[in-house]
């Protein structure tokens, strides 16, 4: 059955092909946002265009969506206003929260969403945690929560910093930081598989009042992560390994990425959602997973590399130190 869908977001690295599904799947489709990104959408999408706090964003309520699904809230702020505007005013209402608010350290090594979501290291999962918290407390949304791993499209999967200057490193034969033995499995999942099973929740009656995380089935290490990265790019991955705990002490800002999320083993089972939205594979090998993220560094790197600057050095500085240790 066609629904009349709302994206909030939609030209994101998760959101976009999600809207490209959706579209495909025969639902009618609009995509509220700024308008600031030059993603094309899909013919029949209808683009509003505003800001969040608009009273453009308000009158969204009066078209009464049989779905509305929430890319771009990250504050409970933001998700108090979705209920105001949204509650009664919709079918289902799906926040997009995150995996990073499963508990760290895990107490085991399979994550279900039954899983506790306790974050005591990074300030986005906490921020996405209370927004999960207030929807619980809503009485008249009808809600979905869906929490992504690590999903990839255009970004590269590194453990902390910028993607793109960790590829231009490698580009140039220079070093590059893995946290810890690099032996930790990670889960990556591919946007456009991903967008199957999260619009498989579209209208479903079990969806309702619920949480469902979406990722693929397999892990890969990190070595073997940055190992592909490299060889898609053509050159050998110069990896330093150094503890996370030295790594925070250089930088705390990295308490967040590497403490409250990518430190740690991230193996999921997906059979909850497999069993309301149906079941669903994703690709495995790397370089099928890595394959569009390759594609869109090479096009940003063919028109400006980032220029060698402040991380550059911290990262010189960190690798000498810890080859000097032997």
């Amino acid at each position: 059955m066609a629904l009349k869908v709302l994206f909030i977001g939609g030209t994101g690295q998760i959101s976009h092909p999600c809207v490209e599904r959706a579209v495909a799947e025969g639902h009618h489709v609009s995509v509220f946002n700024r308008g600031l990104r030059n993603t094309a959408l899909p013919a029949g999408v209808t683009s509003i265009v505003g800001e969040l706090g608009s009273s453009v964003y308000a009158d969204l309520a009066k078209a009464h969506y049989d779905v509305v699904c929430q890319f771009i809230a990250f504050t409970p702020a933001q998700v108090a206003r979705d209920i105001e505007v949204f509650s009664g005013n919709c079918g289902q209402y799906i926040f997009i929260s995150s995996a990073s608010v499963y508990e760290k350290p895990p107490r085991h090594y399979v994550i279900t969403e039954e899983t506790p979501a306790i974050n005591p290291y990074w300030r986005y999962s906490q921020a996405k945690i209370a927004c999960e918290e207030l929807l619980k407390k809503s009485d008249n949304l009808a809600w979905t929560i869906v929490r992504p791993s690590h999903t990839v499209r255009t970004g590269l999967p590194i453990m902390m910093g910028d993607s793109d200057i960790m590829a231009r490193r490698m580009l140039d034969g220079e070093p590059i930081i893995v946290a810890g033995d690099g032996h930790t499995p990670w889960t990556l999942t591919r946007s456009v598989d991903f967008a199957v099973p999260f619009v498989g929740l579209f209208g479903k009656s079990a969806a309702l009042r619920e949480i469902f995380h979406i990722t693929s089935d397999r892990a890969h290490i990190w070595n073997d992560i940055q190992k592909t990265i490299a060889r898609l790019l053509g050159v050998e991955a110069k990896i330093v390994h150094v503890p996370t705990d030295t790594l925070i002490r250089y930088n705390p800002e990295w308490i967040g990425p590497l403490l409250g999320d990518k430190a740690w083993t991230a193996i999921f089972d997906n059979s909850k959602v497999k069993r309301v939205a149906g079941d669903f594979t994703c690709a495995e090998s790397l370089d099928e997973i890595l394959a569009d993220s390759i594609m869109h560094l090479k096009q940003r790197l063919a028109k400006s590399r980032p220029p060698k600057g402040e991380l550059d050095a911290l990262i010189d500085r960190i690798c000498a130190e810890q080859s000097a240790l032997g």
